[in-house]
Parts: C-alpha cells; structure tokens; sequence
C-alpha cells in the first residue's frame, strides 16, 4: 500500500513536472493592421473564439535567405514630392526609410523613361552615337535622383537599387519607336555600354546601383507606353555575349543582374533559357517576376520551378500594383473592399477571366507577398511610391494606386492600407532574414514566419475572412493563444534571445 502511495505522489509530480514543461507561455509582440481601424497598431488584448487553431513554427527547417522589401522610384512619383510642402515630402520620405517607418530595403528603379514619367526620354538622344559620347542623365537630376538622395540621408540601414530599362531610344531599334520592337543587334554592344554609362553616371552622383534586370516586360504591354521585346534566347544571348561581359571588363562584375521581368505563368521557358549552360548561367544572378498575370493567384509551381532550376539564384518580385484603377481618396474601406477589378477583368481571355477577380487591394498584397515567400521568392518591390488623386501622372494615362496617395494642390497627404501593409513584411523581416517552416490547422489562414540575423522571429498572419479567428502560436514549448481580428493582418514578434 506503502508503495502504492509513493508510485501515486511520483505520477503526479511527473505529471506536473510535464504540464510545467509543455505549457510554457510564449512571450510575444503582436502587430496589427485591419479593416476595423488598426494601422501598425500594438494588441495586447485578445478574445478567444469558440474554435482555435494551431500555427506551429519551426526555426531549425529554414529556406531562401530574405533581399528585401520595398517600393520603386519613380518621375511620376519624385516629381509630386517636389511639388509638396518639405515637411509632407520629408513625412512620406520618413515613413518609407526610416525605422521608425516601414524600413524599405530593397527598390527599383526605371532606365530611361516609362510610362509612370512626365514624357519620354532617352540618356542617349543622339541617334546613331554608337559610343554614347553623348550619354546623360541630366533628365533624372530634377527629381528622381534627389528622391533617392535625401531616401539614402533617412534610411539607416540602406537600401539596394535594381534599374530597368523600358526600352531603349528608338534609334537603336527595329521599328524606330518608342513603344514595341526589338533592339537592333548592330547596336547590342552599344546597349550594353549603356548599362555601364548608367552605373558609372549614377556613381558619381553618390548613388551605388545594385543591379539591373536587363528588359522590363520583355513580352511588351500591348503596344501601349515604352517597351522593347526579347525572346529568351534573344536576352540570353545578349546578356551572355554582349552585357555580362562589358559590365566585367568595366569593372562592374559583382552587379546583379536579373533575367526575364515579367508575369510568372511565363516563368519555365525564360529560367530554362536562361540557365541553358554554365556559361549563361555565370551572368544571370536570378530571376525577376511580375504579378500581373494574376493578383489573385501566385502561381506557386511556376515559383517552385524557377527555384529548382536554380536553387542558388535569387528569385525577385520587382513589380506590382493594383492598376486599372484611379484610387480612392481618404477611404480605407475601399482597400479592404472587393471593389477594385484590374487590366484583366476587362480585357483577358475568356479562358483567364478567373485569375482576374474584383480582388480587394490589402487582399492582393497580403495574399501575394506571403504566397511568394512560401515558394522561394527572396525579395517583393511594389510599384510606385506616391501617385496622385488621378492615379498619375502618367504621360499615357495609365492610372495606378500607390501605398501613399497625395493631393499636391492642397499639400496633403493619405496613407492608405496598402502602406500599412507592406510595412508587415519591410518594417519587421529584414535582409538576410530566413524563411522557417510553419505549420498551420486552418487553411483559411495565411502565413509565413521568418528568422532574422539577430535571433528574432516575425510570423505574418492574414485574415482575409469576415469572422475574427483564434490560434495557438507555439514555439518548441512554449505556447500562446492569440485572435485576429477579421479582415486584417498581423506581424508576430519574438525575442528568442
């Protein structure tokens, strides 16, 4: 009996002893973004729901390590900036670059004019100027490169650059314009110069360049604004024979260079291209996509085959926005709204009209930047920066929204969702961050975690549902319970340290 009693009294230590273990609370910083008036806001206060999921993440399974966040520099965009008052300019400025901000690390760009410029232009104006004497950037020196300069003065931590050129001038090309047609190969060693002109120009105005991708939108725009086509073989070949190997001789080997630029559905035939042999491959240092394809689906077979070509190559969004659209002002319902329709919903084949719903605008960002970061893209760059109340300007009247809008006649200035939501991914993961292996009961939910260089760990949560939703977030032991809110997103903070 004696025995009995003792093995009874060691049971419950045992079990106490495990209970202790197993149900260690998880210490946490939960941030949040919503539909019901959260931006970036802190929540300590949860109310738990009738059924919890589980998100269980796992730091010792890790991916792709993290390029970065961000948005792209713009005519259109540095040109409203000079047209607002220099504490709205620095407010916006601040907002995208600083840490205290949404911390952006990674930016794109344009070579040249497109269609988000005042009109269009050429750093090579002269035709026929083979050895490009008379290469200039003077048309950037009004507002694009002092935007980039006072972003560089904010951003502690810095930012990479990818440019890209629209088209080249159309002396150098087939039909002699701007819109469509194909660079002439007597002048691929010209274009190629170009590349390097542009780096050793924007050198000497303080600003370094990370690398290019080599054509936006190689398949063209529909003959619309500044475009110039490759086929796969025609830019590998180009790149092979004629840029990687100026850029090397002119002392600009360690530039990335990012092959393809375009909707992923397209994504096999370029990186198979691309990736032929070791002697192509030694050029390409990864792949640039477009979501416009679809914002709705991410197309992660076409991801996951462009990272299984080239496992060790970066594999970067450079471009998206929700276009076709005039943006709404000072209405963040309508960001959260399945309002908003894009090109396709117009204009796509019978056949793709289901990859181009009314899709809200948060829900197309949320839902695309992590689908990415599930399959192997490092690095996500929206679009422009700043655009007006008309979703300009634009020299060809596209209109687009941008994370901040502005009025510049009455110098104010809305944030609207979409900011708040980039801030999720830029502010809190950061460069060289790894993505780590999550788990998750709820396929309703979506989301993503990953493990930065100082030992902390984000996870991304989106809500897309109209109901509140309660999960266990466990950590090896440690465990807790957390709700939120419907229609929102959230970034999970934790100090493993």
């Amino acid at each position: 009996m004696k025995l009995t009693r003792i093995y009874f009294f060691l049971t419950l230590i045992f079990m106490s002893v495990l209970s202790c273990t197993s149900e260690k609370s998880l210490s946490v910083k939960v941030i949040e973004t919503s539909k019901n008036g959260n931006k970036l806001s802190q929540v300590s206060s949860f109310t738990e729901t009738n059924e919890v999921s589980s998100i269980r993440i796992n730091p010792e399974i890790t991916y792709q390590k993290i390029t970065g966040f961000g948005g792209s520099f713009t005519e259109a965009s540095a040109y409203l900036l000079n047209k607002l008052s220099s504490k709205n300019r620095d407010t916006i400025l601040s907002a995208y670059f600083s840490k205290e901000g949404a911390n952006y690390s990674l930016t794109r760009t344009h070579m040249n004019s497109c269609d988000f410029s005042l009109s269009n232009y050429s750093y090579s104006p002269v035709e026929n100027d083979i050895e490009l004497e008379h290469f200039s950037i003077q048309e950037d020196k009004d507002d694009l490169i002092p935007m980039i300069k006072d972003a560089m003065k904010i951003s502690e931590d810095g930012f990479q650059i990818i440019a890209s050129p629209w088209s080249a001038a159309p002396w150098m090309k087939d039909n002699n314009k701007w819109v469509g047609g194909r660079l002439l190969p007597k002048y691929y060693d010209t274009w190629a110069l170009f590349f390097s002109k542009y780096l050793t120009a924007y050198k000497a105005e303080g600003i370094d360049i990370w690398g290019f991708t080599v054509e936006n939108e190689p398949h063209g725009n529909g003959d619309n604004w500044e475009s110039m086509h490759y086929t796969p073989k025609e830019m590998t070949d180009f790149v092979q024979f004629h840029l990687g190997p100026k850029l090397e001789k002119d002392g600009y080997g360690n530039k990335i260079i990012l092959g393809y630029d375009q909707n992923r559905a397209g994504l096999q035939e370029w990186v198979d291209e691309m990736y032929r042999d070791d002697n192509s491959s030694k050029y390409f240092d990864g792949t640039a996509i477009h979501w416009y394809e679809s914002t709705y689906d991410f197309f992660p077979e076409a991801l996951q085959y462009a990272h299984n070509k080239a496992p060790n190559k970066y594999l970067i969004e450079t471009e998206g926005c929700v276009d076709s659209e005039i943006p709404k002002w000072q209405d963040d319902d309508w960001y959260w709204s399945k309002e908003a329709t894009d090109w396709g919903w117009d204009w796509a084949s019978e056949k793709d009209k289901h990859l181009h719903p009314k899709y809200a605008p948060v829900n197309r960002y949320a839902r695309d930047i992590i689908g990415c970061l599930n399959n192997w893209v490092d690095g996500w760059v929206d679009w422009n920066m700043v655009l007006d109340t008309q979703g300009g300007p634009n020299w060809f009247e596209n209109w687009c929204v941008a994370p901040v809008i502005v009025d510049p006649e009455k110098d104010e200035v809305y944030f609207t969702p979409i900011y708040y939501t980039m801030a999720h991914f830029s502010k809190y993961i950061r460069p060289q961050a790894e993505i780590i292996e999550v788990k998750k009961s709820d396929k309703d939910l979506m989301v993503t975690a990953a493990k930065n260089t100082d030992g902390s760990i984000a996870v991304v949560i989106f809500n897309e549902g109209t109901t509140q939703k309660s999960f266990q977030l466990s950590l090896g032991t440690e465990v807790t319970t957390i709700s939120i809110n419907a229609q929102a997103i959230q970034t999970i903070l934790i100090n493993t340290i």
